[in-house]
Parts: C-alpha cells; sequence; structure tokens
C-alpha cells in the first residue's frame, strides 16, 4: 500500500518510461471510466455524484508539491481510502505550470488515480486547455525537458494527449457545481457543459468554463483582461445554477490572497491551493465538505474551507 512518503519519493525518482507507463495507464482507465455507475452518471465530460460521504476539493497548485502533500497529509485521503470510507479528491485544475515541481505534482496526481480509480476526479484547467486556448507563457515542456532531458517533450506530448480525457465539470446532486474557470454564458442545459469540447471553438462554452471570471455589479458579461473568456454577472450564476440544479459554483483558476473568495451573494466559492510565488498569495486553502449536509446559502460552507 503506498503512503505519502512513498508517492513523493516515487514522484522525484520516476524515470521516463515510468512517467510514459503511468500516462499510458491513466489514459485507458480514463476511457474506461465513461459508464454509469450506482454511484456516478457520466455524460460526456461532466460527472455526476450523490451526496454521499465526504469529498476533498482542491483548487490550482501550479507545480506547489509542499501544498499537496500538506492538503493531503491533512484531510486523511489515503488512509481514508484504505479503509473502505466514503472518500472524494476532486481537483479544479491547474496542477502545474509556472511552479518548480509540476512533474512531481502531475505524476502525484495520476498515481492517486491510479490506485484509487473512483474516488479521484481529475479537471481540466485553462493550463491543460487545448492548444488555442493554452495559458501564455507556457512553461511544462521545458519542466519536463528539465527533469527527463531528451524524452521530456515526448513525455509532456502524451501529458497533453491525456489531459483531453479530463473532465470539464463535477455536479453534487442538487448542491454544488464544480469547475475551473467560470460559467458559460450561452449554455442552455447540461450538455452544453458535457459537450462542450465537441462543440469548440464554434461556441464558447469550452472557452469560459476554462477561463471566465466573475465580477460584481455587472450584468450579461464583458471582455475579460486576461485576454480570453469572459467577466460574468450574477446573473449569469444565478442561470448555470438553475441550468445545474444546484444551489453553489465551486471553482479555482483566480489567486487570492486569502487561499479563498466569495462572489455574487455566496452563489460561487473559489479556490486557489498554491502558495507563493508567482502568484504571492499569502494562503492557500481548499475544501473539506460533508457531501450529506443540507447547504441552502454560502455561510454554511464556510467551516469547511480549510486555510494553511
Amino acid at each position: 500500500m503506498k503512503n505519502l512518503s512513498n508517492l513523493l519519493t516515487d514522484a522525484f525518482k520516476i524515470d521516463p518510461d515510468g512517467f510514459l507507463g503511468l500516462i499510458n495507464q491513466i489514459n485507458q482507465l480514463l476511457s474506461e471510466e465513461k459508464v454509469e455507475s450506482d454511484k456516478t452518471r457520466i455524460i460526456g465530460r461532466l460527472i455526476q455524484i450523490p451526496p454521499i460521504g465526504e469529498a476533498t476539493v482542491i483548487g490550482d497548485l501550479h507545480g506547489d508539491i509542499e501544498s499537496l502533500m500538506h492538503i493531503l497529509e491533512e484531510s486523511r485521503f489515503i488512509e481514508k481510502s484504505y479503509k473502505g470510507e466514503e472518500v472524494l479528491l476532486i481537483f479544479l485544475g491547474d496542477y502545474g505550470d509556472r511552479g518548480p515541481y509540476s512533474p512531481e505534482v502531475y505524476h502525484v496526481t495520476l498515481s492517486l488515480k491510479e490506485i484509487f480509480p473512483e474516488r479521484v476526479i481529475l479537471l481540466q484547467g485553462n493550463h491543460e486547455g487545448p492548444e488555442d486556448l493554452l495559458a501564455y507563457p507556457h512553461d511544462l515542456p521545458y519542466d519536463f525537458q528539465k527533469k527527463f532531458g531528451s524524452q521530456g517533450r515526448e513525455i509532456y506530448e502524451e501529458l497533453s494527449r491525456l489531459f483531453r480525457r479530463f473532465y470539464m465539470a463535477v455536479i453534487i446532486d442538487r448542491k454544488f457545481l464544480m469547475l475551473h474557470g467560470g460559467a458559460p454564458s450561452k449554455a442552455a442545459n447540461l450538455e452544453d457543459i458535457a459537450y462542450a469540447y465537441e462543440k469548440h471553438p464554434a461556441e464558447s462554452h469550452l472557452e469560459e468554463i476554462l477561463w471566465s471570471d466573475p465580477i460584481e455589479d455587472i450584468r450579461g458579461t464583458y471582455p475579460s483582461p486576461r485576454g480570453a473568456g469572459r467577466l460574468f454577472g450574477e446573473d449569469v450564476t444565478e442561470r448555470l445554477l438553475k441550468i445545474s440544479n444546484v444551489r453553489i459554483l465551486i471553482r479555482g483558476h483566480e489567486p487570492s490572497n486569502d487561499g479563498y473568495k466569495i462572489n455574487h451573494s455566496g452563489k460561487i466559492l473559489t479556490l486557489f491551493s498554491r502558495k507563493g510565488a508567482p502568484y504571492y498569495n499569502l494562503k492557500g486553502a481548499y475544501l473539506h465538505l460533508d457531501l450529506s449536509m443540507n447547504i441552502d446559502y454560502m455561510r454554511q460552507l464556510e467551516p469547511s474551507i480549510r486555510q494553511f
């Protein structure tokens, strides 16, 4: 049985063939995951989960292996999983890039998915996006070349193909919608989220899911200073929550000094789990959720936020 120490050691000592083997294993696992079970319902790249057990929700890491280890230790996800408890680990995307230990963070994350395939959910962030929506500058190819030399580029390209299998969103029935960036302002139904990749670039759903940010005191959307996605108002959030039949949108993407922030009258929670450079937030945060609890407004959710 793997523990945190084993995972960390493996991530730093893995050779190129071992990393490629792990990517292939996860690729196969995700390709077989597109089925409906008694616990989950999968539509395209949208996964729906019943409100049972607990979940640890992790925001952007950007190569911060120390924060990832802290969250895994404090949440006791590995120990609880081995005991057979009902626990989930949900990543909101942006695992690597712009951080010194990006390959190691991806390795630990994929290893967790390999060990606990039904308990780990991987969402795609804008730093795992398609080439036409990829964040710039994009340091990840150089991170892998630095670690693996001449084989680094091959590993990066295989990993990039794997990103296309990551989910767009998670719905916890009647409670939460989780995605990386923002509300797709023109989505008419859940299928627009589930099949955002197939509808891209003709429709804007994928771009907005990966890139958009909430802003106060506007209606509709405005162009984003990021150069991709949109700034969206509370009315857009309300419409998405109604479509999804949930109460709160949980997302990452946006740095915050406190590691989290709340928008749109408590309808949006942003989590950012990386600490320090290059974003220089003073704290990181993650969410430790009792999925069975009744949630009517954000104040009930705040005790579940863990800062570090």
